[in-house]
């Protein structure tokens, strides 16, 4: 659903590339032209393990310039809650 949703931000001149990489890193989405990285976090994100490494991650990914938002995968699945939320 995300996908579906993200693709759509190419008639508003943004195109969205999945799993593109970020300096050493892998996102689940980018807008190079915003220098947007839009993550989507399953419930593995919950574990407090897994959230300290993506609190890593994103300070690492902010480092080289970009901004980073996070969806989590409840949100992610719902077209409407999506658009919502990037409008």
């Amino acid at each position: 659903m995300a996908w579906s949703v993200l693709r759509g931000l190419r008639e508003f001149g943004y195109p969205v590339r999945r799993q593109h990489p970020v300096g050493p890193y892998t996102v689940d989405f980018a807008i190079p032209k915003a220098r947007l990285v839009i993550e989507i976090d399953g419930g593995i994100h919950k574990l407090e393990e897994v959230r300290l490494r993506d609190v890593e991650r994103q300070k690492g990914i902010e480092t080289l310039g970009w901004r980073v938002i996070r969806f989590d995968a409840d949100t992610a699945m719902s077209g409407d809650h999506l658009w919502a939320a990037v409008a």
